[in-house]
């Protein structure tokens, strides 16, 4: 039986940095309705999709999404109308070929994404199942290990912290339900230690806290006895995790590629051989299991040099340098650059296109970490992905803000669901 549209509507809603963005909702003629909204970067790659923005317009400073809006409830929902929604697929290739162009600019990839997810959650509602469920059907049974971004740094906060993320990892729980209980105890505990030491305790926009260290090295410390207090064993049970996000970090020019800690006032400049000795040095003194975007989105030779000496001991992801792309990701696997990819749906713009992504990745080896935005919403979609591939791991933030926690509190529920058939496995 088709699954055919019955109404299409979208609205300008506002994200967890007080910006605009996109939200879906899909109505099927069966009654059955779907929503989804669409998250927004920070620390973006250049070659992610286009987000259609009100540039011309003075509202919320250019940024509003009126016209991705727009484009929803008139070109896209025309062209679906009559359309077997039931094929995921077919729905997100006709979206693409309305397009028409490769980065999505014409009818923003917040729109093609909004719709393309309230889509799916409207067919499996239709269909008597969770997302999840519809997605990945009976194998979808892993849920994934949290890399819980605790302490915020480059462009997600206002400290002298040049790297973006200092993630703590439950690798050793038995059930992701004993993950959240350890990531939120070491998270009370490491907030007790800045406080107790005269350090704000403030959140960056990710919900984790945001003190102004002296170094990236004191980050570290920190963490450390924060996993000691609250009862685990650094590296046994929790391990550490680094998203740099270099890409704001660089520096290019006729030379090459260099690298500023700028924020903590580091005078070095780094090449990429150099970021890769002091990564292996803070691997020797920390349990240190997964880097993201440890060279910039651009500098692939960067990439080489880090996969060849760290490829083996440790996750290197690239987020700014595959953006869900699967034409970007077969040259990281052809050229040996990272072994990990971070699946962000909105840097591509459908669920086809991710779901591809992470099949690709899958197929060589590499590892697929589901990945929220610094602009989210209470949108959940994330969660189910995670479940539904099989994926293993998932990065949404910290133990605070709400829109950070409906997604681990999302992966609760489904894990209650699964009961019994619930696995939860360390990647490391």
């Amino acid at each position: 039986m088709k699954s055919q549209l019955s109404k299409l509507e979208a609205l300008q809603v506002i994200d967890s940095r007080g910006n605009p963005t996109v939200a879906v909702r899909a109505t099927l003629t069966d009654g059955a309705v779907g929503s989804a909204s669409v998250p927004s970067g920070a620390s973006t790659g250049q070659f992610e999709a286009i987000e259609l923005r009100d540039t011309k317009d003075k509202a919320f400073g250019g940024k509003g999404v009126q016209q991705a809006v727009r484009n929803v409830v008139t070109e896209i929902a025309q062209t679906l109308s009559g359309a077997d929604l039931s094929d995921q697929r077919a729905v997100d290739k006709a979206m693409l070929a309305l397009d028409g162009t490769a980065n999505k600019q014409r009818l923003g990839a917040n729109a093609i994404l909004g719709t393309s997810l309230a889509i799916a959650h409207a067919v499996a509602a239709s269909r008597k199942m969770d997302l999840y469920e519809h997605l990945g059907g009976s194998s979808a049974l892993t849920l994934p290990v949290p890399l819980v971004n605790v302490i915020n740094g480059g462009a997600h906060a206002n400290n002298s912290l040049d790297i973006q993320e200092f993630m703590i990892v439950p690798h050793g729980a038995k059930t992701f339900s004993e993950a959240m209980r350890m990531a939120a105890e070491v998270f009370k505990k490491l907030g007790s230690l800045l406080k107790d030491d005269g350090f704000e305790t403030a959140v960056g926009d990710e919900g984790g806290y945001a003190p102004r260290l002296e170094s990236q090295e004191q980050a570290f410390e920190y963490l450390m006895r924060a996993i000691e207090r609250a009862g685990y064993q650094p590296g046994q049970q929790i391990s550490l995790a680094l998203d740099v996000a270099s890409s704001e970090l660089v520096k290019e020019s006729a030379q090459g590629f260099t690298y500023k800690f700028e924020k903590s006032g580091d005078p070095k400049s780094y090449s990429a051989a150099d970021l890769v000795e002091l990564y292996a040095t803070w691997a020797t003194k920390y349990p240190i299991v997964s880097i993201e975007d440890g060279v910039s989105e651009n500098d692939w030779d960067g990439w080489k040099t880090l996969t060849k000496h760290l490829g083996a001991k440790m996750q290197l992801v690239g987020d700014d340098l595959f953006v869900t792309n699967t034409e970007r990701l077969r040259r990281g696997i052809e050229e040996q650059a990272a072994n990990s990819i971070l699946i962000k749906l909105n840097q591509i713009g459908t669920l086809t296109e991710t779901l591809d992504a992470i099949a690709m990745a899958s197929e060589a080896g590499f590892t697929s970490v589901i990945s929220h935005r610094s602009g989210e919403t209470g949108d959940t979609t994330i969660a189910d992905l995670a479940v539904a591939t099989n994926a293993g791991q998932i990065k949404t933030g910290s133990m605070c803000r709400g829109e950070r926690v409906e997604k681990y509190n999302r992966l609760l529920w489904i894990e209650a669901k699964l009961g019994s058939r619930a696995r939860y496995t360390s990647p490391f």
